[in-house]
């Protein structure tokens, strides 16, 4: 894939890409979280190259949402889904659902949104999700006890290539060879010409070694396993509670995520764990036997009847005074005691087994010597072999475990997206649910739209509360009404449920037909009158708009207010009209509506919210607009219930006005 020739990636970008795993199925399937791995690519960014590539794949040149007021209800829109999501990555991914006028588009996200809305979001799933985030890259791994061996160059190349996690050393001869297993626990010759070559230490000869790189190197899987633990385990339990068919056997996975700790060590085996320990408190159990024989001894000396008193010899053997001889005459078969129950308590705290115990007897000395001190050379020896076997033990379970997981990988990278995509599925289904949504219905070859109960979730009231509205366009019509009466919340409606329904989601409505737009241009209401120039600049827009492509929905709020109350029932009879000669459906809210369709040169289809009256001063009213009606403004309701309770003639003339 040309990465360069998607929208906004540069080639910093484009190499990022490049070097990624798994990055053209990421772009082609929105996988935001895997996007974000790339270096410097960031959970926005990866959202905002994931659009750019989904439009590239659609043959989509965008567009569609054409001012900021469309813009701004797209916002409110993927708002409300946002919140119904519970990982960061169903946020970002819902953040790939856009509005489109391509069909292909909007057809495979109603796919998506068919199946996402017979998911039933539960409480117990929820939890869940809440402890699933998008797989991390393991940090480096650094082996430094065993390494390659080699005496080929450009073997040596490969092998500082494909397994740089070991250190590789070149070799001349067996002899090398030999010197260089002295200082690691285990060497791997890569060289077939050593098979045969008998060498003390671990020495293994693998000609094929670099084709099977989570055998050298185990620890390479594990660090993935063992940096997304907590990850994987909580994407199993959304697989249980959720019912879902995980790619891998779950069971094997628990079982083998139990013995990988958070360093990307095993844990598990006894033996590893007494060898572990022995290191561990190697120095302690040292110190701790030293004074055992030298407490013995103290003891012993004290209460031995020699000829000089035993307080005073034992003065004199702590100066060092003749302390070889007098323990060797006096006390031989003391410290042999005091001796051998050092070395029993030294081997029995470390649990040591044959092998280390006939090295750990060599670290207290059978020459009387007081204060017993223990020979250094042979304890760096205990540790040395302790350590040798803890890291070749370690490394079998290390290898054995590998094998178990290293094909697992993608399987696992499976449960973990699927657990994510999940989110993004319910959080379409709690949208559908909370908003009473309803899949819209594209005719072919239609335009305008049909909507049966609808009900805007943008509005400053409990959804319950919301009055549904049922309203349907096809061409161009005015849309007249009281103060108040809800023309403003209409045309929101009308652009929330387009949004939606181009964006291929379900829309809050029982029922919604509609034709595929190429654009919506939704004009809100203009604060005050505009100069001069903000007025020719508006007049040039909606030029653009009569000029332009058919198969646009525009909607605008009071465009009167843009200029004076007689020029613009005229300009806006002019943009009506021509809107008309075209295919176009537009909804124009305006208070002129009778002044417009006076200067029209064609028919004008004016539609009405109606108010029913005034209850206590608050008027009450049908919002649903009625075709084909002009709805009376507030002032005639007021002048009308003034005419029916009143005494004079005045209201009866007043009202007569406004016929």
């Amino acid at each position: 894939m040309d990465f360069e020739a998607i929208p906004g990636v540069g080639a910093k970008t484009a190499d990022a890409l490049a070097e990624l795993d798994g990055s053209v199925d990421a772009l082609e399937t929105g996988d935001v979280a895997t996007l974000a791995r790339a270096p410097n690519i960031s959970e926005g960014r990866a959202a905002a190259i994931a659009r750019a590539a989904i439009r590239i794949r659609h043959d989509d040149p965008g567009g569609f949402l054409a001012t900021d007021r469309s813009r701004e209800l797209y916002r409110d829109v993927l708002t409300l889904l946002q919140a119904r999501a519970v990982t960061t990555y169903a946020e970002k991914r819902l953040e790939t659902l856009y509005p489109s006028a391509t069909a292909s588009r909007i057809e495979e996200v109603h796919e998506f949104t068919a199946q996402a809305m017979e998911r039933e979001p539960t409480a117990e799933v929820q939890n869940a999700l809440a402890d699933v985030e998008p797989l991390s890259n393991p940090r480096d791994v650094t082996v430094r006890d065993r390494c390659l061996a080699t005496t080929d160059a450009e073997r040596y190349a490969k092998a500082r290539k494909k397994i740089p996690e070991l250190p590789v050393e070149v070799v001349e001869d067996a002899r090398e060879l030999a010197e260089l297993a002295r200082g690691y626990s285990t060497v791997v010759a890569l060289d077939e010409s050593f098979t045969g070559v008998t060498v003390e230490g671990d020495v293994r000869v693998e000609p094929g070694a670099l084709e099977t790189p989570s055998e050298l190197v185990p620890e390479r899987p594990l660090a993935f396993f063992a940096e997304n633990r907590d990850t994987l385990l909580a994407a199993v339990d959304v697989h249980q509670v959720a019912g879902m068919d995980a790619p891998l056997d779950i069971e094997e996975l628990e079982s083998a995520l139990a013995r990988v700790t958070t360093d990307g060590n095993v844990t598990g085996d006894d033996e590893l764990a007494r060898l572990t320990d022995a290191i561990s408190d190697l120095d302690a159990g040292v110190s701790m036997a030293e004074s055992v024989a030298n407490d013995r001894l103290r003891d012993a000396i004290r209460e031995r009847d020699v000829t000089i008193e035993g307080s005073d010899l034992l003065s004199l053997v702590e100066q060092g005074a003749g302390v070889d001889s007098l323990l060797s005459r006096e006390l031989a078969d003391e410290y042999d005691a005091a001796i051998e129950s050092a070395r029993g308590h030294l081997i029995e705290t470390l649990s040591l087994d044959a092998g280390e115990t006939e090295i750990a007897r060599q670290s207290f000395p059978d020459e009387p010597s007081f204060p017993v001190e223990h020979d250094e050379s042979v304890i760096a020896r205990l540790r040395e072999q302790l350590e040798a076997e803890k890291s070749r033990r370690e490394e079998r379970h290390k290898r054995d475990l590998a094998r178990t997981l290293a094909d697992e990988r993608e399987s696992a990278e499976e449960l973990v997206h699927a657990a994510l995509e999940l989110d993004v599925e319910l959080a379409v289904s709690r949208f559908a649910r909370d908003f009473d949504c309803v899949l819209p219905e594209f005719e072919t070859g239609g335009n305008g739209f049909e909507i049966v109960g609808g009900r805007s979730p943008l509005l400053d009231v409990d959804f319950a509360a919301v009055e549904p509205v049922d309203y349907g366009v096809s061409g161009v019509a005015l849309l007249s009404g009281v103060n108040s009466g809800g023309k403003t919340s209409t045309l929101d409606l009308v652009a929330l449920i387009v949004i939606l329904a181009q964006m291929g989601l379900p829309v809050p409505a029982k029922s919604v037909r509609l034709g595929r737009f190429e654009e919506l241009h939704y004009h809100g209401k203009t604060q005050g009158t505009l100069d001069a120039g903000a007025f020719e600049s508006t007049l040039r827009e909606f030029a653009s708009l009569a000029d332009g492509e058919t198969g646009r929905l525009v909607l605008v709020d009071e465009l009167e207010s843009i200029t004076e109350p007689g020029a613009s029932a005229k300009i806006i009879a002019g943009i009506l009209e021509e809107l008309g000669e075209r295919d176009v459906t537009g909804v124009f809210v305006s208070h002129l509506a009778d002044e417009i369709r006076d200067v029209a040169d064609e028919d004008v289809a004016v539609d009405g919210i109606e108010a029913k009256g005034l209850v206590d001063g608050e008027l009450v009213v049908e919002r649903s607009p009625v075709k084909n009606h002009l709805a009376r403004s507030t002032p005639e309701l007021i002048v009308e219930k003034l005419a029916d309770g009143g005494e004079s003639g005045f209201y009866e003339r007043l009202l007569e006005k406004f016929e």
